[in-house]
């Protein structure tokens, strides 16, 4: 049985130290130390994977702390964790201590658990990365046939057959349909759909069914940075070109050279923005910040949005020259809502994909339970679904069938538009135990409540018989923290 992960908790508290031991002993190795001094020893001493260290300790900070940690110890995974959302301690904190995460208080177990297991699953690839490297000096003809036959695997992932699940007759065979078509030929795709409709997947398909397939593929969310930390990670800058560029970075289209680049989100980038975009797109190179010197690329460009980029044209908010640039073909993918006859398949695959990814086995998912994540409209589409089952899955218990007791509350909290007029009021459904539909008719009540009150916690508190902590910890209890009102039902 493999060894597991070792974490190491640095917190002051006594009380904070014994909740997170109890939260993290299933599935890592967990030490603990009161202080910077008492975590360095240990440090020293023992082989950590991942330090998860609190913010405000009376000897030093947990930023001032990690800091020395990546001197010492690079490979570690650094963390915070902290009730104090600091704007300056944040920033110090990636840019300083390379923070991984800053995971702020109040924390959820399972969100935890999960945050600290995909980052020391980071850890062992880029460990695993740095061994391949080492085996492609030493004896380069066997690392190389490593190395294509595990990029043939990757091809195979993304086939427009297999890779792409749907039913047979669905509205996905038409987007596979025209992948197939655009994927040969050199022209820029526009991929147009909601968040979690599967825009990358859609990318990645075309990039792996096209003669580029063996270069790189790289992405970059465009609405995630300003314009010139974007400008810096898409066509690079030399050392000086700005505050805090201590040293030459080659942007992304240099690394993708003769590959793919997809650009997420296109539609959030700022108008002058799209015009060193369109310039790059027209000359095929680019010159990275604080350089003289022009360099050519060879790529093709992928673009993601879910705005309509032809009413953001006619609105001026968007360039027409660039917009032709990008859409030499437009993919439109369908919300999952769309997709009814995929979810069933949607559920096995990405139970299966959460299953190796937690290493943990249930014997599947129960007719009850299919039927109410079939009544849930999924706005956030098939990402929130993979959000939920992965969640469902964390919940239930090894070896059995995952049922409604382990579904969220807001989602067995949705009604089935076919049956509404025939339900009375408050109706909890046939399905579940008594716990169950009790909990299901409760959130319902809760959520009406407050529609009434047009969300005004206070008064639907009052209505309830509940305090605003009582009223709080219901809504974090059926998920209703950010969910919209239900329309109020008034009496005939």
């Amino acid at each position: 049985m493999d060894a597991l992960p070792a974490i190491l908790v640095v917190d002051d508290e006594p009380r904070s130290r014994e909740s997170l031991c109890r939260i993290l002993a299933d599935d890592f190795e967990v030490f603990t130390a009161g202080s910077a001094g008492e975590a360095t020893q240990l440090l020293a001493r023992r082989n950590i994977h991942l330090v998860l260290c609190d913010q405000r300790m009376p000897d030093r900070s947990g930023v001032e702390f990690l800091k020395s940690v990546k001197a010492q110890w690079p490979d570690v995974i650094r963390m915070i964790i902290s009730g104090y959302t600091d704007a300056h301690d944040i920033i110090d904190g990636i840019n300083e201590a390379g923070i991984f995460q800053y995971i702020t208080k109040p924390w959820h177990p399972e969100s935890l658990v999960l945050t600290l297991r995909n980052a020391c699953r980071l850890q062992e690839l880029q460990r695993q990365n740095e061994l391949l490297a080492v085996e492609l000096r030493m004896a380069p003809n066997a690392a190389q046939a490593v190395v294509a036959t595990r990029k043939r695997g990757v091809r195979r992932a993304y086939d427009l057959d297999d890779g792409i699940v749907r039913a047979p007759g669905g509205p996905m065979d038409e987007v596979c349909l025209r992948l197939r078509e655009v994927a040969p030929y050199d022209v820029p795709v526009l991929l147009f759909g909601a968040s979690g409709t599967g825009k990358e997947l859609a990318a990645r398909a075309l990039h792996y069914n096209s003669p580029r397939w063996n270069k790189a593929f790289v992405v970059e969310n465009c609405g995630a940075l300003p314009d010139e930390l974007l400008e810096s990670e898409l066509f690079g800058h030399k050392r000086g070109a700005f505050t805090g560029a201590i040293d030459e970075h080659v942007g992304l289209f240099e690394r993708a050279d003769g590959g793919t680049v997809f650009l997420d989100e296109i539609g959030e980038v700022s108008p002058a923005f799209q015009v060193k975009l369109l310039r790059v797109l027209q000359e095929g190179e680019i010159r990275p910040l604080g350089s003289g010197k022009t360099r050519k690329v060879d790529v093709r460009v992928i673009a993601a949005t879910n705005k309509d980029l032809e009413v953001e044209v006619r609105a001026k908010r968007f360039r027409a020259d660039l917009f032709y640039r990008l859409a030499g073909m437009i993919i439109r993918l369908p919300a999952l809502a769309d997709r009814p006859d995929d979810l069933p398949l949607l559920i096995d695959v990405l139970l299966a994909k959460a299953q190796a990814a937690l290493g943990k086995r249930v014997a599947g998912v129960t007719a009850a339970a299919r039927e109410a994540l079939r009544r849930h409209d999924w706005p956030g589409n098939v990402r929130e679904l993979q959000n939920e089952v992965q969640r469902m899955l964390v919940r239930g218990r090894e070896g059995t069938m995952l049922g409604l007791d382990v579904i969220s509350p807001h989602i067995l909290a949705a009604e089935d538009p076919a049956e509404d007029d025939a339900l009375p009021d408050g109706w909890a459904g046939p399905h579940g135990t008594l716990k169950e539909r009790v909990e299901r008719l409760e959130a319902t009540i809760v959520r009406e409540t407050l529609a009434r009150h047009r969300w005004n916690k206070s008064k639907a508190a009052r209505e309830l018989g509940l305090s605003r902590v009582g009223l709080r910890s219901k809504l974090e209890r059926y998920g209703l923290e950010n969910v919209q009102p239900l329309p109020v039902r008034r009496a005939l």
